[in-house]
């Protein structure tokens, strides 16, 4: 018997150019960009004073206060955008066995500033005021412990971990699930909310992130020659995959088939990527394989696209490695170059543009990109949306820790 098949029925997203898939591909579409002056708390003493926040969120609009109170901002994005998934896919859940569905949902850093509050506590107050909630609030796999109660979801049911490449480690073990018949429906993806002092602070400390304060909306610039670094973001994004059969009798739109993943680890440096994208090199080999596709059967990159000198210059070098001069021939865009980057979310977000592009024939721009750097000499689609079949596109994440995920999506036919 072959691979069971597994396609994505439903999507959400809270992104920091939209609290849902909708307005979030719009705005991409628009070439909006989400970074800003940071709101959530006084950057005063910071190198970094911007960030891509989610906008327009007040969490007392979705929880109440019981309940906000057991939830740290991370678990609400993903809640959230597991909301939207779960109804945007037309499941019944009453009419579902509900030990055949299952969740993974990861983090990079979790539950960053409720570990920030209590540890305040901790110290000015005294042990006995920090809250018996506190554990239960940080821990990366209370997200998906969340989604997994509130739905009643029985399946398989844990977190992934790896920086950058979180959500799409997670995505790929929720594939395999399926494949392997483990389960027949899975929510997966990533959340982050790690726009927190101590997460500013940290990356400011390691020289990772943007300084341009001047103009925030100019700071991720990926594959731009003046990059000077990436740009914090935070959200979350759930896909809903499931099984073709499982799918087709139920008569629901299937956005794309998720056919391919490859997992690599660089095994070099605990932030740069390998030289020449060695690593990432080998994972979107192993994605094409793992598909049945060859490198000219892809159309469309959605790439890790940091803004941070190496990241950007090893990517490039990997894709030409990978597809040749055929590599000139595709079309490549930055999500991060407008909602900043995600961290253990990005990977969601941008797997769910990357099935959105091949839905509409669309492709949004890297925005910012103004100054051509020559180690950087593919088409990112610079600054203006084009419109263009994609029938196959790959999606790269990649992790402080050399850790890599490529997902491979096509258009689903019969």
């Amino acid at each position: 018997m072959g691979k069971r098949r597994v396609v994505i029925t439903g999507m959400g997203l809270m992104s920091p150019v939209g609290n849902n898939v909708q307005e979030t591909w719009q705005a991409l579409l628009n070439g909006k960009n989400g970074a800003a002056p940071i709101t959530l708390f006084d950057t005063s003493d910071y190198e970094t004073k911007f960030a891509c926040e989610v906008k327009n969120y007040n969490p007392l609009d979705y929880f109440d206060r019981k309940e906000l109170r057991r939830l740290d901002r991370f678990s609400q994005f993903a809640i959230l955008a597991a909301e939207e998934a779960l109804k945007d896919s037309g499941l019944e859940l009453d009419k579902e066995d509900r030990d055949r569905i299952g969740v993974i949902v990861g983090s990079g850093i979790g539950g960053m500033l409720s570990f920030e509050d209590e540890h305040t506590k901790l110290v000015t107050r005294g042990p006995k005021r920090v809250s018996p909630f506190f554990i239960p609030l940080m821990i990366i796999d209370i997200a998906a412990g969340h989604i997994s109660i509130k739905h009643n979801l029985k399946g398989p049911n844990f977190a992934t971990v790896s920086a950058c490449a979180t959500a799409g480690h997670s995505i790929g073990a929720a594939m395999r699930a399926i494949q392997y018949g483990d389960a027949d429906i899975m929510v997966c993806g990533g959340t982050e909310a790690a726009i927190v002092p101590s997460g500013i602070a940290g990356f400011n400390a390691m020289k990772a992130i943007s300084t341009r304060n001047d103009e925030p909306e100019k700071a991720s610039r990926p594959f731009d020659a003046k990059r000077d670094g990436f740009v914090m973001g935070e959200g979350g994004g759930i896909v809903i995959l499931e099984e073709l059969e499982h799918a087709k009798a139920r008569g629901v739109k299937i956005y794309a088939e998720l056919a391919g993943m490859g997992f690599t680890a660089d095994a070099f440096h605990i932030t740069q990527p390998a030289p020449g994208g060695e690593g990432a090199i080998r994972a979107m080999k192993a994605a094409l394989k793992d598909a049945g596709l060859q490198p000219t059967d892809v159309q469309y990159i959605n790439a890790h696209g940091t803004s941070t000198y190496f990241n950007d210059k090893n990517e490039t070098e990997a894709i030409k490695e990978v597809f040749g001069d055929y590599a000139y021939e595709l079309v490549i865009s930055s999500t991060k170059s407008m909602t900043g980057h995600l961290l253990g979310a990005s990977g969601a977000l941008e797997l769910i543009v990357s099935a959105l592009t091949i839905n509409h024939g669309k492709v949004h721009p890297t925005v910012n990109y103004e100054f051509p750097d020559p180690a950087c000499d593919l088409n990112y689609v610079p600054n203006k949306a084009i419109e263009k079949e994609v029938n196959a596109a790959l999606s790269n994440s990649f992790g402080f820790g050399g850790h890599n995920v490529t997902l491979c999506v096509k258009k689903y036919v019969e």
